[in-house]
């Protein structure tokens, strides 16, 4: 696929996308076309922000920011004005970044049903993939993913619990960077799980995504999880990006989708792509069996908690799950019109399942235990695998389950998810138009050396998808 060189420019007071061999579109046409934005800056003070040199970065709607409502997607949160920024969010602002816009999400981060649609929420619909027709741009980090694919920004920051930045940036055609859980703190982050959630940039190229996790990574007294960080960790995740960092290394791949023809070629080119940057492919029995049921039960249980702390000091006027699920019945129009609240019903009625919730914890901790084991027994430096199958057709009538039922599948990233490990994703090749993913995962801390890593593989690879107008 030929390159294409993306530039931003101002041109009479509008912000543009330019590519080459196509037409210059503004961000709000490019809003318009995608459904990108829950709330977005005017080209006027875009403009304004870019002539003091600041650097425009989009945020998933479930983040705190000054002067934006965080509303998780729901219209229920729609008058949820922050007092301060999230501590990410203010890192962020004091390195020379200004918040170009609010980007859409998988409401609740795609965890209010079992049926839901990825990319959908109450507060502006749907989120389009800029790949084919009514394909799907995955979630729950729908709205960043496409922000950046089509050049609304270079960089924007979305949040995973388990997938939502590494599929949205694999079949979106671009880099994602789940982070270790506790690198970069969850402070003023509307949760769902303080085991699995993180936040990570997404952005066009690894060197991209890698300076803005350099500005947001460190230590917050808000968030304990960060104070686990390693004292002698190097956050200088730029510094030793170079073409020969693969070189003698030895990865484990991961073998999901290689019961798909197209699955398989991907694979194939992911393993040349590595044996030419002089690293050696390790095939090895993967015998894990993946405990979603306790999983799950770890998710809402934890959900519930945190969910109901946020709101607690939040602006929302809704306090708790009861109230929420009041609501969404109140207004069942608007937020009940493609799938329920399932999910929200029975994360209300988790708390009398402690002890249940502690044993579905041991089993979600011991993957960290399982992945560790996989990397010394064979002597790996890092996994490898496909991150995602290509997008899907968006459905609401059957929601994601459907529409996926009948088309190829994979995903390599969940372990690493519920593990809190690092998963970089970058992207990989095409299948039918529609570009596909890999993942470097790594064991926890690791990120550095997984952002290397990619950053080589990407150079070697050559691959930079752009999707045409």
């Amino acid at each position: 696929m030929t390159k294409k060189i993306l530039l931003i420019l101002t041109l009479n007071s509008t912000l543009f996308f330019g590519c080459v061999n196509s037409t210059e579109i503004s961000v709000n046409e490019l809003n318009k076309k995608y459904n990108i934005y829950i709330q977005l800056l005017s080209n006027n003070e875009i403009n304004q922000k870019l002539s003091q040199n600041l650097i425009p970065i989009a945020i998933k709607d479930n983040i705190d920011v000054l002067g934006f409502p965080n509303t998780a997607g729901s219209i229920a949160l729609k008058n949820n004005f922050p007092n301060k920024n999230a501590f990410l969010i203010q890192k962020l602002i004091d390195n020379g970044y200004f918040i170009q816009g609010k980007t859409n999400l998988s409401e609740w981060a795609n965890f209010r049903s079992t049926k839901s649609t990825s990319g959908w929420s109450s507060m502006v619909g749907q989120t389009i993939n800029p790949y084919g027709n009514n394909r799907n741009p995955c979630g729950s980090s729908s709205g960043s993913g496409v922000a950046v694919a089509v050049g609304a920004v270079e960089v924007a920051i979305g949040t995973e619990t388990n997938g939502s930045i590494s599929c949205p940036a694999s079949v979106n055609g671009i880099v994602g960077i789940k982070p270790t859980v506790g690198l970069v703190s969850r402070s003023g982050i509307i949760p769902i799980s303080n085991t699995q959630d993180t936040a990570g940039p997404m952005a066009l190229s690894v060197r991209k995504a890698a300076e803005v996790l350099e500005v947001i990574s460190g230590t917050d007294p808000n968030d304990p999880a960060t104070l686990k960080i390693p004292s002698d960790f190097d956050f200088s995740f730029t510094k030793d990006l170079n073409q020969n960092s693969l070189n003698g290394k030895r990865l484990g791949l991961l073998k999901a989708g290689s019961d798909d023809d197209a699955g398989k070629k991907l694979i194939n080119r992911m393993k040349s792509v590595l044996k030419k940057a002089g690293a050696t492919v390790v095939e090895f029995d993967d015998v894990r069996n993946y405990p979603s049921n306790e999983e799950f039960l770890v998710l809402m249980y934890e959900f519930k908690i945190g969910l109901e702390d946020y709101l607690l000091t939040s602006n929302s006027n809704l306090k708790t799950f009861r109230e929420l699920i009041d609501f969404n019945n109140k207004n069942k129009e608007e937020v009940l019109k493609y799938f329920d609240q399932s999910i929200f019903l029975k994360s209300d009625s988790i708390l009398s399942k402690k002890k249940d919730y502690l044993e579905a914890l041991k089993v979600v901790m011991s993957s960290r235990e399982q992945i560790d084991a996989i990397l010394k027994n064979n002597k790996l430096d890092a996994l490898v695998g496909l991150s995602r199958n290509p997008a899907w057709e968006i459905n609401h009538e059957g929601g994601d389950s459907e529409a996926m039922s009948n088309q190829r599948s994979w995903s390599n990233g969940s372990f690493a998810a519920m593990a809190g490990y690092p998963n970089i994703i970058i992207p990989l090749g095409m299948v039918d138009g529609l570009p596909a993913g890999m993942s470097f995962i790594g064991s926890a801390w690791d990120d550095k050396k997984l952002i290397e890593y990619a950053y080589a593989f990407e150079q070697v690879n050559g691959f930079v998808p752009r999707p045409s107008y």
